[in-house]
């Protein structure tokens, strides 16, 4: 272990750029350039410890040594670059790049109120992620894990109206008071459990578990199964695992650029490593497996099992519930909810080729998600259409757009060549090494990724493969069983009114509904509208209201409203919720530069590209060479080779010796 202050610098790269935008809040190209800037250097710092982490060597910066000071004996707010620790945050660090140059474009293209502060929130969000990442114990992830929560809640509320706040208090519900008591509790009892062995306490993690607490768990077996399901619930809030997810669908009120990087890499990534950090660095796999739960009926069974039927159980019930939801963002919503729990399920399978397999699903996630997340904001930028029942043909209004959103849906099903099939094949593998009960696991992965066809698919088919006058429901979407053949809305003369996707009414409906926040306590204030001869409502509201024109072409959002096939404002507080569909005359085609502004068609190329790079080569992208580091660290072995063809049990005694 060396002493290094680049593990600080890391994190207060951030600090020092929160600071220089708000000061340069009247020159937005000077303001933006700094998070550019210091997104740069926060990459080009961790990058800096990458070679010699993976060489072994761990960096760290402790308060105590620096200052003398110590929250409580034992305990030191301390930080430490380890390789579970750099694979986070080069993560976070490389897609903030991309997503600085993305959010210009969006908040720009849309002439969004309050940018200096959504940027300089955005700074410290990437501040409290790279020190959970570092964090070096309990007390200094947790310090981190509820900075993160407060900090972000200026962008979930960022819009101001009463959707945002609603979202914006049920986050910090969820996740400051619900998820931060639930990890302090758990904190409490592990700082108890090691003081009782020697009397020296220690939340000092360590790679295959805490040898002290291991101790102590054997002379109070309960108290250390309690202190571990308090702590994997505490991070399973920003993990949405069931049912402490719905903050998450909810949060997608928030601007495209926050729902990307810190609803698909930063905050709920968080959750997910807290777990990684729990079960490989707390407790450690050794131990989990030792101290089983006696269940009247059924006998005992490790503490790792009702942590992967919950995960399970997540992701086949958000990815039913993704299939149901017209809102595309709401559907992605659904989507990370699913993706997340492979993350945790993979790791409470303890066995290392499905641990791989989780780990590498961090990056794959984060490459496709954001890469969805990031399609899904252009779309909404240059055409305001944000329902999939509005898309059929958009395909050629912007073919890049959802190409690479096509490329984002196959990684997450896990389809061959995305970086999405490498993380669940190992899975696959790993719950096969473990048989018995495992393999009902195994079967939730393969019927999940059935699943997420089932629910991608749709919105793929519906933007390249039907046109805008003729498009049909998809019994996937539809009810009662079979579908329904015609078009969504109200159709001509005589047609009858259609149920919609998310079990509501029709789009042609959908400015008398509840809004899509889903709370009962957000009311819509629909616009005036009339009908025009399409069967589809407009919202009479001056054309000025659609001057979002990002790039040399003019916006859909451009056309006068009366010839738009669909044009409703959900919510009627704010422009930026106006949702479209295509003009009367159909989607203009467009040249895939054309299509948008290259601020935003860049990082959507460049984040595709990766998602694909990672699942062709994934020896040679870095992740996957340092995530059989880590589970090597984790069994105590010089190579994974050593790992391959093992059971669990025999993986253990290894770990063992």
């Amino acid at each position: 272990m060396v002493a290094d202050l680049r593990p600080l610098a890391a994190v207060l790269v951030s600090v020092v750029a929160i600071v220089l935008i708000v000061v340069s809040h009247r020159r937005p190209n000077l303001r933006e350039g700094w998070s550019v800037l210091a997104a740069l250097g926060k990459f080009g710092i961790v990058a800096s410890m990458l070679p010699a982490v993976m060489s072994g060597t761990v960096y760290r910066w402790s308060l105590y040594e620096s200052t003398g000071i110590r929250f409580l004996p034992g305990v030191d707010f301390a930080l430490r670059a380890d390789p579970l620790g750099i694979l986070f945050a080069l993560l976070a660090s490389f897609l903030w790049i991309f997503t600085s140059f993305y959010a210009a474009g969006y908040m720009r293209g849309l002439e969004e109120h309050a940018q200096t502060r959504f940027f300089a929130s955005f700074a410290a969000s990437l501040s409290a992620a790279v020190g959970i990442a570092f964090a070096a114990n309990l007390v200094t992830i947790f310090v981190f894990y509820e900075l993160l929560s407060l900090v972000t809640y200026p962008l979930v509320a960022h819009n101001e109206d009463n959707e945002a706040r609603i979202a914006g208090r049920k986050y910090l519900t969820y996740t400051f008071f619900g998820g931060g008591v639930f990890l302090l509790a758990g904190t409490v009892m592990v700082y108890w459990l090691t003081a009782s062995v020697n009397g020296d306490p220690t939340l000092a993690f360590e790679s295959g578990g805490m040898e002290a607490l291991a101790t102590a768990a054997q002379a109070e077996p309960g108290f250390a199964q309690a202190a571990f399901f308090l702590l994997i619930a505490g991070f399973g809030v920003k993990a949405a695992l069931m049912p402490l997810h719905s903050w998450l669908a909810d949060a997608m009120v928030a601007p495209t650029p926050v729902s990307g990087l810190l609803h698909a890499v930063a905050v709920v990534k968080s959750g997910a490593f807290g777990i990684a950090r729990i079960i490989l660095d707390v407790y450690g796999p050794g131990l989990i497996h030792d101290l089983p739960l006696d269940v009247p009926g059924i006998g005992e069974v490790g503490l790792n099992i009702p942590v992967a039927i919950v995960a399970a159980f997540t992701l086949t019930a958000a990815s039913i519930i993704a299939m149901r939801k017209d809102h595309l963002k709401r559907r992605l919503a659904y989507s990370t909810t699913a993706q997340l729990s492979y993350i945790v399920l993979g790791l409470s399978m303890l066995h290392p080729y499905a641990m791989v397999g989780a780990l590498f699903h961090i990056p794959a996630h984060a490459f496709a998600k954001l890469t969805l997340f990031f399609c899904a904001g252009t779309i909404h930028v240059e055409t305001h259409t944000d329902y999939i029942s509005d898309m059929a043909g958009i395909g050629k209004r912007m073919p890049l757009t959802m190409g690479a959103f096509t490329i984002g849906a196959a990684g997450m099903a896990g389809l061959p060549p995305i970086a999405g099939f490498v993380s669940k094949f190992y899975m696959l593998i790993g719950s096969g090494y473990m048989g018995g009960e495992y393999w009902i696991f195994a079967g939730t992965l393969l019927l999940s990724g059935v699943l997420n066809i089932a629910y991608f698919w749709p919105v793929v088919y519906t933007a390249f493969f039907e046109s805008e006058d003729r498009h049909d429901a998809k019994p996937v979407l539809e009810f009662p069983r079979g579908g329904i053949f015609e078009s969504y809305g109200a159709g001509a003369e005589g047609q009858k009114e259609h149920v919609a996707a998310d079990g509501g009414s029709s789009s042609a409906d959908r400015s008398g509904s509840e809004s899509e926040s889903e709370s009962d306590a957000a009311e819509s204030n629909p616009a005036p509208a009339e009908t025009n001869n399409s069967g589809a409502t407009d919202v009479d509201v001056e054309d000025d209201d659609y001057d979002y024109a990002v790039d040399r072409y003019p916006s859909d959002a451009d056309v006068p409203v009366g010839d738009h096939v669909s044009a409703v404002d959900h919510h009627g507080d704010h422009d930026d919720h106006l949702t479209g569909g295509p003009p009367a005359g159909g989607w203009p085609r467009h040249s895939p530069i054309g299509e948008s502004t290259w601020l935003m068609l860049a990082p959507i190329a460049i984040i595709a590209t990766g998602a694909v790079v990672l699942g062709v080569v994934p020896d040679h992208a870095v992740f996957l060479d340092l995530i059989t580091h880590i589970v090597e660290g984790v069994f105590g072995v010089d190579s994974f080779d050593q790992l391959q063809g093992l059971s669990l049990e025999e993986a253990l005694e290894v770990m063992s010796e």
